[in-house]
């Protein structure tokens, strides 16, 4: 009787460790199912990523190859449009040129008799040729703007720029030196006016003023034809300069400009519409078996997980129930369930509330 009670013990002991074990097993496969979960999750996560990449990298690349052949295309025609639009520019320039000499002819002509008969009047006058110039009649018969700007420049370099340069110019200055160098300008440059004026201007007095008359009647020339020249550039008819030539091709490259834009648009879209899918399809179907694949694993990993964890479940209901009440929880492992089990074998206890005591009596020795 009491050897039939130990083998009954030792086998409840037996099938509570073999319970464990399995569950051990199982819980261990568990574990291995979440870390090949992850792997292939991560590399399935790589594999779509990588696939989504070359696709969009060769779209790019494709996409961009059809708009610089268009684009190279049109940078062609540009050029040309901009040559088109010099050369119209020049011609209109050249043009414009012709028409103002052609308008102010007469004016130009008259200005050179007259200026032909003042050089005669002064030779036959004896009076010296700079008299004859711009500067001297700034000087001394000055009327116009320009006239009295010259003359203001004038007196400032002669009395204020040259003999202030003087003046810093000097190693050690005091305002004597100053005042020295003003004298010394004065002198000079005053000298020198008065000098010319007694030699030309209070000698030939009514030939300078009648050449005074004739520069003013040239002056009004010159003002009348850059009112010509202002009036013909600003003129906004174009066709006496003979420019349809140029007209139609600038509108032919221009033309020509609009088709290769719409050419391109049109490319765009179709590849947008279709060979961008039929790139996607290539590249898709040389990737799909090792994606499939990867998937496939995945999703067996992912079934394998849930009946894992379901059968697990089931075996904690089943030890719970069937071992956890007589051997509690502290004793719920396979290698303390076989130290019970050789307590019970060497006679020390009958039965398994004996084992644990024995068991928890020889820990505390």
């Amino acid at each position: 009787m009491v050897q039939q009670q130990t083998t009954d013990q030792i086998a409840f002991l037996i099938q509570a460790r073999t319970a464990l074990e399995e569950l051990g097993v199982v819980t261990d496969r568990e574990k291995q199912l979440k870390i090949d979960e992850i792997k292939v999750g991560k590399t399935l996560e790589v594999e779509k990523k990588t696939l989504e990449e070359t696709i969009n990298s060769t779209v790019r690349k494709r996409r961009e190859a059809i708009a610089s052949r268009y684009d190279a295309e049109m940078d062609k025609a540009e050029e040309k449009l901009k040559k088109a639009r010099v050369k119209r520019e020049k011609a209109k320039n050249q043009g414009m040129k012709e028409r103002i000499s052609e308008e102010t002819a007469d004016l130009r002509s008259e200005n050179r008799d007259v200026q032909m008969q003042i050089k005669t009047l002064f030779k036959q006058k004896h009076i010296p040729a700079y008299c004859n110039t711009g500067w001297y009649y700034a000087l001394f018969f000055p009327r116009h703007l320009g006239e009295l700007v010259i003359f203001l420049v004038t007196v400032l370099i002669c009395f204020l720029a040259i003999p202030y340069g003087a003046y810093m110019l000097v190693p050690e200055r005091q305002p004597l030196h100053l005042l020295g160098i003003y004298f010394l300008a004065v002198l000079i440059f005053g000298g020198f006016y008065i000098l010319v004026t007694n030699r030309t201007k209070a000698r030939h007095m009514e030939t300078l003023k009648e050449a005074r008359l004739m520069r003013d009647h040239i002056y009004s020339n010159n003002k009348k034809i850059r009112l010509i020249t202002r009036s013909i550039q600003r003129d906004k008819n174009e066709k006496m300069y003979d420019l349809e030539k140029y007209d139609d091709e600038i509108s032919q490259l221009e033309q020509e400009i609009q088709n290769i834009a719409s050419q391109k648009q049109e490319a765009l879209n179709s590849f947008e519409q279709v060979t961008k899918t039929i790139i996607s399809d290539e590249i898709l179907s040389g990737a799909k078996p090792r994606i499939d694949e990867l998937s496939a694993r995945y999703r067996e990993i992912k079934k394998a997980i849930v009946e894992t964890e379901a059968e697990m479940k089931q075996k904690n209901l089943e030890i719970t129930g069937k071992y956890a009440g007589y051997l509690g929880k502290e004793y719920m492992d396979p290698m303390k369930i076989g130290e019970l089990m050789e307590i019970i074998r060497s006679g020390r206890a009958s039965n398994i509330s004996e084992a644990i005591e024995a068991a928890k009596a020889a820990k505390s020795q």
